[in-house]
């Protein structure tokens, strides 16, 4: 008979189920569970209380602090059960360490998945399909090691097998490969997201820089996690020469625009032509630049309308960059006032209403000047700086030609209305001539 936890267990619990033994069992892991919330309560309290001195581990145990109580208490039990075991049997103990272990295992598993998936800080309707099946797998393998099923399992798994073409694979090995390629993928796209969110908050480094950084050192990982796994799954990685010679053929052939669009993205982030937050134009759309990734830039317009320009038209086309090197930028309006208006009075009028707007720079100061002599009257144009254009154009602008008008209305400066003279001649006098002028 196959001896188990779970053998040992269910008749010392029905015969004796106050004696000394099971008592102490009982007390040590209601003892080491509690112990290893009080330690793990302790250790994140201190190392976050030490302040930056210490950041990488006080990183790490912020990280995991929901895996920190589990991690201690099943230590605490596996260091209690040999000593224990020298009075009393400890057949709650061993039962006891699965249990606390698969919590662990759990919690582990949710953080990292939260932290390779979920984007900030929402949780896919699949996500949580694929936390619920995980943990019910978890507990199930649990449950089967405690009954005692655990080495028929496997050992039917290894003896069963599936015809692969001229090959055959035991069930065991294709649950092993498929567990080695998803651990590994999993615990790449972490470290990945790990890696972006520490690049992201450095202060002294380049925003393109550091997006760059983040999606190559995230790409390397993944190759390296499916290298990896095909290694640990038996494929002889020499059969991808064929695979990477095809797909060679493929990109040169009929991949052109997106590889093109790729390599466009990496150029723009490693020379820093735009960067999140900059104020663009290029062809018919502007906006701020809100999202660069690897294939397209994301263009959000002051209407809400978000465009989505892939990289290679910001390479091989013109782009207007308002906030490249100076985030200043100039407006203008224009406005007409009549024949009878003093120049002098009017010009600084128009600056002094400018510079009342609480968004118009003071320095450079506006300026205003005379364009031209227009058919209804003297053309002015005012000219101003803005240093916030990621916040929109129009608003300002009104702003400004509101303040224009309170201030000519104020002064009693006059807007003439176009005015045009229109000759009516009839054919049958051609010495006469009737004249109208329509305002």
């Amino acid at each position: 008979m196959t001896h188990t936890p779970l053998s040992n267990l269910w008749p010392a619990t029905m015969s004796d189920l106050l004696a000394p033994g099971m008592l102490w069992q009982i007390g040590t892991v209601a003892a080491c569970i509690a112990l290893g919330w009080l330690l793990a309560r302790l250790l994140r309290g201190k190392i976050v209380a030490r302040g930056a001195t210490l950041r990488v581990m006080r990183l790490g145990v912020e990280s995991f602090a929901r895996v920190l109580s589990p991690v201690l208490a099943l230590i605490l039990i596996a260091i209690a059960k040999p000593i224990l075991a020298q009075w009393y049997p400890v057949d709650l103990l061993r039962v006891a360490m699965p249990l606390v272990g698969s919590f662990a295992l759990i919690r582990l598993m949710f953080y990292v998945l939260h932290k390779a998936f979920a984007r900030g800080g929402r949780t896919g309707s699949f996500l949580l399909l694929f936390e619920k099946l995980f943990a019910t797998l978890v507990w199930v393998g649990v449950a089967i090691y405690i009954v005692g099923w655990w080495p028929g399992m496997v050992q039917y798994l290894d003896e069963t097998t599936v015809p692969i073409g001229r090959h055959s694979a035991s069930l065991l090995t294709m649950v092993q490969a498929a567990a080695s390629v998803a651990v590994t993928l999993i615990l790449a796209l972490w470290v990945g997201a790990i890696l972006e969110e520490r690049l992201m908050q450095l202060d002294t480094m380049h925003s393109s820089l550091r997006a760059v950084m983040a999606r190559m050192g995230r790409a390397t990982l993944i190759l390296v996690a499916v290298l990896v796994s095909l290694s640990l799954v038996g494929i002889d990685l020499t059969v991808l020469s064929v695979f990477g010679g095809a797909l060679g053929v493929g990109i040169g052939l009929g991949l052109q625009k997106l590889v093109s669009s790729y390599v466009s993205g990496f150029v723009i982030l490693l020379e820093r032509s735009l960067a999140i937050g900059d104020m663009v134009t290029v062809d018919k759309y502007s906006g701020r630049v809100t999202q660069i990734n690897t294939r397209y830039t994301v263009l959000r317009a002051g209407d809400g309308v978000e465009a989505v320009i892939p990289n290679e038209m910001l390479v091989s086309g013109p782009v207007q960059n308002f906030s490249l090197t100076d985030r200043l930028t100039r407006l203008a309006t224009q406005v007409t006032v009549g024949y009878e208006t003093d120049v002098d009075l009017v010009l600084p009028l128009l600056e002094e209403a400018s510079a009342s707007i609480a968004r118009v720079a003071k320095e450079p100061p506006p300026c205003a000047f005379l364009l031209k002599f227009g058919a209804d009257g003297l053309e002015l144009e005012l000219g101003f700086w803005i240093s916030d254009p990621e916040n929109g154009r129009l608003g300002v602008l009104s702003d400004v030609n509101k303040a224009i008008w309170q201030a000519l209305r104020t002064h009693q400066i006059n807007i003439p209305y176009p005015q045009r003279e229109l000759r009516l001649i009839d054919r049958q006098f051609p010495g006469k001539a009737n004249t109208s002028s329509d305002t």
